[in-house]
């Protein structure tokens, strides 16, 4: 097994073709075919299965090319790693982000890290909570932002801050960020809610639970945005994390009011794994994203958000604590 051959499966497995497989390689088609029955010849299992659609992946197939691409990612993180410029940080860092930080995060951080240190390739991906929580257990992020989790034997959990979760509405409802709004008076209305099983929803069944009142949900939904469409189209209020709407409220588009009786926190965590060795990058881009976080609170770029006290014990081996609101005033 070499890596042309498990090149030429995922390739194959993507176009679902021999015949695009080998344009995408620079191969003719006969090679392609032969790396691919020579790989089947070695593990004693077919790898594809011809269709009117094309070449589908069986189930040995589906296997092979998820770990494939694994082994080709890590080979690659490698070479970068490998074959610095002296003195130059290099390496690839797959970070994941959640949704509701991305427009405040994503693109200050790529700027951050690529003016700082140009040999870092910064990869995201953004997910809910678990998703990312996952990608991480499999070695497929690096380090991530994730919602309201300590530390286990697998995982470092960072506290960084902690945000308000607020009430939605349309414009016309009229709600005041200087005015919070009762549980109680949110869930008189219909509600548009993330789907049962999101680490946000688990946050307001709880709170629904505190308060005593009950909810009419009449839409779940796993997108953030989806909800606020809705809302905006008046199909009912929603619950949202302040960050996630500070745009829409900007711009009149909707309205929105810390919730109260009981007020609802969630804390977001910076995450890696306990397991293998931090390389210099990874440390680049923790250091960078806390650095921006540290910011955009102090800065009042995150609606009703607070730095986790600096003198909490630190969960995790990155160095992160270098910054505070007093280096960005």
């Amino acid at each position: 097994m070499d890596v042309k051959q498990l090149r030429a499966l995922i390739t194959v497995a993507e176009v679902g073709s021999v015949t695009r497989a080998a344009e995408l390689l620079h191969l003719v088609q006969p090679a392609v075919t032969r790396q691919i029955r020579t790989l089947e010849e070695e593990l004693g299992a077919p790898l594809f299965q011809r269709t009117r659609q094309g070449m589908r992946p069986t189930e040995a197939g589906e296997i092979m090319v998820d770990r494939a691409r694994r082994a080709l990612n890590e080979l690659e993180r490698a070479r970068a790693e490998v074959q610095p410029s002296p003195g130059e940080v290099t390496g690839i860092v797959t970070l994941g982000l959640l949704e509701s930080t991305l427009d405040l995060l994503a693109e200050p951080l790529v700027s951050a890290v690529g003016q700082a240190h140009p040999g870092v390739e910064l990869r995201l991906m953004t997910g809910y909570s678990g998703h990312l929580q996952q990608w991480l257990d499999d070695s497929d992020l690096d380090l991530t932002l994730l919602y309201n989790r300590d530390s286990t034997p697998s995982l470092n959990a960072r506290p960084l801050v902690r945000e308000r979760l607020w009430a939605v509405a349309p414009p016309a409802a009229g709600l005041c960020a200087d005015h919070p709004v009762a549980f109680a008076e949110v869930t008189a209305h219909p509600l548009v809610m993330p789907a049962s099983g999101h680490a946000l929803r688990t946050l307001i069944d709880a709170a629904a639970s505190r308060s005593g009142n009950t909810m009419d949900v009449t839409v779940q939904t796993n997108s953030m945005r989806v909800q606020k469409q809705l809302v905006l189209a008046g199909h009912g209020w929603t619950i949202l994390p302040g960050l996630g709407i500070a745009d829409d409220i900007a711009k009149g588009a909707l309205s929105a009011a810390p919730l109260s009786e009981p007020d609802v926190w969630r804390s977001i965590v910076l995450a890696t794994s306990r397991y293998g060795r931090v390389p210099p990058a990874v440390e680049i881009v923790a250091q960078e994203l806390v650095r921006q976080i540290n910011a955009a609170v102090c800065l009042g770029r995150w609606p009703s958000a607070q730095l986790h006290a600096t003198d909490e014990p630190d969960n995790t081996a990155l160095p992160l604590r270098e910054d505070s609101c007093d280096t960005h005033r």
